[in-house]
């Protein structure tokens, strides 16, 4: 494994173990420069496309995932353990849908049904990049439709 510090290859594993959820397994490692630092080992069933709104197709990205929900998440009061379960289940829901070729539409609709029971603010976060408001009338609409707010 490769230092991030150092960008050299001289690293060993301190500990290992499960993620509370099982799906991957947890790293410490250490450079020879000193520095600590965490990777994570998943399982990839297999290797997921997702078809882009244009055509275009590109393979599956878990870290793009969840640099955009944590993007949506910014400032909310959630530990980074639930969204990493959140991240996680989003993932295997994906492959569990047994397809090679994902639409992102797909991948959006269900990372916004998710985050409309996590966190609200996040949802409309969220939504209003991945729905692409244009102007504020259209953010005022969205949120009209909703109920999330309706209930608190």
């Amino acid at each position: 494994m490769i230092c991030p510090c150092e960008k050299k290859g001289e690293t060993s594993v301190v500990d290992s173990r499960p993620t509370e959820d099982g799906t991957a397994i947890r790293r410490r490692r250490l450079c020879s420069c000193g520095e600590r630092f965490t990777t994570f080992e998943r399982i990839q069933y297999r290797e997921l496309m997702v078809v882009k709104k244009n055509g275009r197709k590109s393979t599956f990205d878990r870290d793009k995932l969840a640099k955009s929900i944590y993007i949506a998440l910014k400032k909310r009061p959630l530990d980074s353990e639930t969204v990493e379960k959140f991240i996680s289940r989003i993932s295997r829901s994906l492959e569990e849908l047994g397809q090679s070729e994902i639409s992102s539409n797909t991948i959006g609709t269900m990372v916004m049904e998710g985050l409309k029971e996590l966190d609200p603010v996040a949802y409309v976060r969220f939504a209003s990049v991945y729905r692409n408001f244009r102007e504020e009338k259209d953010f005022v609409q969205f949120v009209d439709k909703i109920d999330v707010f309706k209930k608190r």
